[in-house]
C-alpha cells in the first residue's frame, strides 16, 4: 500500500526541473489535454451560454426554481453532486489520519477560515458598501459561509493535496454547523454594537444549515467513499486508480460546467438588471477572493507546509458556500432582498477569479521546495490533480 509520501499510481509526480525547483504552470498546462488546456474558454462559454438562456428563453428561472432540496434548484444540486463526486472517489481515505496529525495544517485552517476570514470579510464590506446596508449584510453572510464543493475542484486542477482538502472540508462542514447561527450574531449585531455601527437582526435555521451540509458534502463523500473502497476489494488500489478513475473522472468537468450554466442561466437576469450594484458587490469579493488566496499561500510557505497543503489551505481559505449562503439570505430577507443579490453574484465572481487562482498556485510552485510537502503534487487532468 503507497505511503503518504508515495505518488499516486495513476498520477505520476511532476519531475523537478534541472535546477531543482517544481515544475511550473506552463510545464503543467503543457501536458493537459487540448480539452483540459482549454478549461478557462469552456467555463468562459458556460458563463455566456448560461446568460444567453437567461436572456431569450422566457420563464427559465421559474423552472429552475420550481423544486429545490436545502434551498437549491434541484438541477443545480444535481450538476453540483456529479461534480464533487468523482473528486472524492479519487480520495484515498486511509491516508486522512495524516492529515489528522498535521497540526500546523487544522489549526492555521481553523484560524483562517472561522477567524480571519470572516473578519476581513466583514471589514470590506464596511468599508466598501457602508452606505448599502442589504448588500453590505448579505457579503457578510457570503463571508460565514465557507465553501464545501467547488473548493475540491480548484484544489484538484492545482495539484493540491487531496486527502487535505477532503478533511478540511469535512471540518469545515462540522463548523459550519456550529458556528454559522453563532457567528452570524457576532458580526450582524454584537460587533456593529460594539464598534457604533448599525445592527441587523438575523435568525438562522440551523436545520437549514444542517441539510445544506448533508446534501452537498455526505451525499457525494458517501458515493466516493463506497466506490473506493468497493474497487479497491474488488481488484486493488491500482487497478481502480488505473482503470475505474480515468472513466468516472469526465463526470467532474461535466458537471462544473452544467453547474455554471444553470447558475448563469438563472441569476443571469439579476447581474444584466443591476449592473451598478454588482459593479459594487463585486469589489469586495475580487478584493476578499485575492488577498484571502495570497495570504493563505504565503502564510503556508512560511510555516513549512509544502506547496500540495499550503494550496489547499489556500483553497478552502478563499471559497465560500454560495448554496448556503443564497439559501439563507433567501429564507432570512427574501428573494428579491439586496441580501439575496448579494449572496447570488459571489458565485458569478467566484467561478472565474478562483479559476485563475488555480494557475497563480500553478506558477507560484516555483517558491517551495521540491520535497516539502509529504506528497509531492501530480500534474493534473481536469478536474484531477
Amino acid at each position: 500500500m503507497p505511503t503518504p509520501d508515495s505518488p499516486s499510481p495513476a498520477a505520476p509526480p511532476s519531475a523537478p526541473a534541472a535546477d531543482g525547483a517544481p515544475e511550473d504552470a506552463a510545464g503543467v498546462v503543457a501536458k493537459l489535454s487540448v480539452l483540459d488546456r482549454l478549461l478557462p474558454v469552456w467555463i468562459l462559454a458556460a458563463m455566456a451560454l448560461g446568460l444567453g438562456l437567461g436572456a431569450v428563453v422566457p420563464g427559465i428561472g421559474e423552472a429552475l426554481e420550481a423544486v429545490e432540496v436545502a434551498g437549491v434548484s434541484v438541477p443545480i444540486a444535481l450538476g453540483l453532486l456529479v461534480m464533487m463526486y468523482p473528486v472524492l472517489a479519487k480520495v484515498r481515505y486511509d491516508e486522512t489520519g495524516a492529515v489528522l496529525g498535521d497540526k500546523r495544517l487544522m489549526i492555521t485552517s481553523l484560524l483562517i477560515n472561522w477567524l480571519l476570514a470572516p473578519a476581513f470579510m466583514f471589514a470590506l464590506a464596511w468599508l466598501l458598501l457602508p452606505d448599502l446596508p442589504e448588500y453590505r449584510t448579505g457579503l457578510i453572510i457570503v463571508g460565514l459561509a465557507r465553501c464545501i464543493a467547488m473548493v475540491l475542484i480548484w484544489n484538484d486542477l492545482a495539484c493540491g493535496d487531496r486527502e487535505a482538502g477532503a478533511v478540511l472540508v469535512a471540518i469545515n462542514s462540522v463548523f459550519q454547523v456550529v458556528m454559522f447561527g453563532v457567528l452570524g450574531w457576532f458580526y450582524l449585531q454584537l460587533l456593529p454594537g460594539w464598534l457604533g455601527l448599525p445592527t441587523t437582526s438575523a435568525e438562522f435555521s440551523i436545520g437549514a444549515i444542517t441539510l445544506s451540509v448533508l446534501v452537498f458534502l455526505g451525499i457525494p463523500l458517501a458515493a466516493g467513499f463506497l466506490t473506493r473502497t468497493l474497487g479497491e476489494r474488488r481488484r486493488g488500489r491500482e487497478w481502480y486508480e488505473q482503470r475505474v478513475l480515468p472513466r468516472i473522472d469526465p463526470l467532474a468537468l461535466g458537471g462544473l460546467l452544467f453547474t455554471i450554466v444553470l447558475l448563469f442561466a438563472l441569476q443571469g437576469d439579476q447581474v444584466t438588471g443591476h449592473p451598478l450594484q454588482v459593479a459594487r458587490i463585486a469589489l469586495p469579493l475580487t478584493v476578499y477572493f485575492l488577498v484571502t488566496f495570497g495570504a493563505s499561500m504565503i502564510i503556508g510557505r512560511l510555516i513549512g507546509l509544502g506547496y500540495a497543503r499550503s494550496t489547499t489551505l489556500s483553497f478552502t481559505a478563499a471559497g465560500n458556500n454560495f448554496e448556503l449562503a443564497i439559501a439563507v439570505s433567501i429564507a432570512t430577507f427574501g428573494a428579491a432582498s439586496g441580501q439575496a443579490l448579494a449572496g447570488i453574484v459571489g458565485p458569478l465572481i467566484e467561478v472565474p477569479i478562483l479559476v485563475a487562482l488555480v494557475y497563480v498556485a500553478l506558477w507560484a510552485r516555483r517558491f517551495f521546495p521540491t520535497r516539502s510537502s509529504r506528497r509531492e503534487p501530480s500534474t493534473p487532468s481536469v478536474p484531477s490533480s
